[in-house]
């Protein structure tokens, strides 16, 4: 992920400069960062978790799921992200009445790669933790079968669940929803992970 030139970039340069944009960059309290290209792993598991979300919310109106096209504020951190799948509760609540930006999410999942794996843990996480409506985080790993599960139980308090290829499915806690593993990873083909990393090993 490379910065680009300008050493400081307002919000509103920023949302500017994405109205144009041919690909999507994110915005780290006046830095902007160019998002990297998903792998096929990648885009599977999200349009799968994507696709079976907004199968189970036609019948929820209390719900609403959007994939990485809608853009995140975060005021507290001066930042604009795209997470890979976002869930709300109720009506979305726009950002400076702008239909491309949320700022009340319920739920964020999150596919891990290699290059974000470590921002997405750790400060990504931290800083969706100053949003009053996140509840629940998920971070799904594509290269071997395995999940993280963060709710909230608590002021400042957070439990974990871990799952894998032992497990069948994974319940949201703030939310009625379950998804199966094999629906999660259907089609994912983890002999095109060993290969690259063979190829570039």
């Amino acid at each position: 992920m490379q910065l680009i030139a300008k050493q400081y970039y307002t919000p509103e340069e920023y949302l500017e400069l994405e109205a144009t944009a041919e690909y999507k960059s994110e915005y780290i309290d006046g830095q902007i960062i160019p998002t990297a290209g998903a792998s096929i792993n990648h885009n599977r598991i999200t349009g799968n978790f994507y696709a079976t979300l907004n199968f189970a919310f036609r019948q929820q109106g209390k719900y609403e799921v959007f994939n990485s096209d809608m853009r995140l504020w975060i005021p507290q951190e001066l930042i604009y992200t795209y997470p890979d799948v976002i869930i709300i509760a109720d009506e979305p609540e726009f950002f400076n009445n702008r239909t491309d930006t949320i700022t009340n999410p319920q739920v964020i999942i999150e596919v891990l790669s290699k290059s974000t794996k470590s921002y997405d843990r750790e400060d990504k996480f931290a800083a969706y933790r100053t949003i009053p409506t996140f509840q629940e985080y998920l971070l799904i790993d594509q290269n071997r079968i395995h999940v993280e599960q963060f709710f909230k139980t608590g002021k400042k308090r957070w439990t974990l669940c871990e799952y894998d290829a032992e497990d069948g499915n994974i319940s949201l806690e703030t939310i009625p929803f379950e998804i199966s593993l094999q629906d999660l990873y259907n089609k994912v083909k983890f002999e095109l992970v060993q290969a690259e990393t063979e190829k570039n090993g």
